[in-house]
């Protein structure tokens, strides 16, 4: 009896003791994520070595190549963590409680801009240093896949309303949406061409619009378009 009751309590120090080393695992990965970024933003990424990085982080050498491998590893974690924070989850959530074709069109244009401003200093940063490993590049494929599997639902809602331009097919409006809603597009038009994020936003949402909605669907989003123009960041 003494020895099940033994084992018992070992068992709940084992279940009681792991979520504190996941939360303590995640406070060092936050960390040296942190620290990582302050230096390459100050240093350059070429200037800044995996030890300088342990050092900011008050962690071994060996900690950061354990948590991320290298420096690329970090950028990598530094990009994901941009891209999907607390204000991506509440525009995704809006933005699937709208049936409203246009408006949806519109909330994802303002998700496509939320994403590409939140990565914008860590793709400066790749583009700068000229970092495009295969892995980088890998990364870019996976969040290329993942936004053209996650806007089928908004074409489906499109197709469902008898909304989508007659001539177009439904394979097509998701290669639309998709090209448009890129960071290509983004980064010209943004970046290399100075424009706001806001004018960008207001600019791809009627893009959008145009290219994938029915003409006579034009004047209903016009009515509703100052309901998301309220929301702009």
């Amino acid at each position: 009896m003494k020895a099940k009751t033994k084992s018992t309590q070992e068992s709940i120090v084992r279940s009681y003791r792991s979520p504190i080393r996941r939360r303590q695992a995640d406070l060092t990965r936050t960390r040296i994520a942190e620290a990582a970024r302050q230096l390459f933003f100050e240093k350059g990424y070429s200037a800044t070595t995996i030890e300088s990085i342990a050092v900011a982080a008050e962690v071994a050498p060996q900690t950061v190549y354990a948590v991320f491998r290298s420096k690329e590893g970090i950028v990598m974690e530094l990009v994901g963590r941009a891209s999907f924070g607390s204000t991506y989850d509440a525009l995704v959530e809006e933005a699937l409680k709208e049936k409203d074709p246009a408006i949806r069109l519109q909330l994802a244009a303002r998700i496509a801009c939320q994403i590409h401003d939140a990565q914008r200093a860590e793709f400066s940063l790749l583009r700068s240093a000229g970092i495009m490993t295969p892995a980088v590049a890998a990364l870019e494929e996976e969040f290329a896949s993942s936004r053209f599997e996650a806007q089928a639902e908004l074409i489906d809602l499109v197709v469902r309303s008898g909304q989508l331009r007659s001539h177009l097919k439904k394979s097509d409006a998701r290669d639309i949406l998709w090209a448009l809603t890129g960071r290509e597009l983004y980064w010209m038009i943004v970046v290399d061409k100075g424009w706001s994020s806001v004018r960008y936003q207001e600019w791809l949402a009627d893009l959008l619009c145009a290219a994938l909605l029915e003409p006579k669907m034009k004047a209903s989003r016009k009515r509703k378009r100052a309901k998301t123009s309220e929301k702009l960041p």
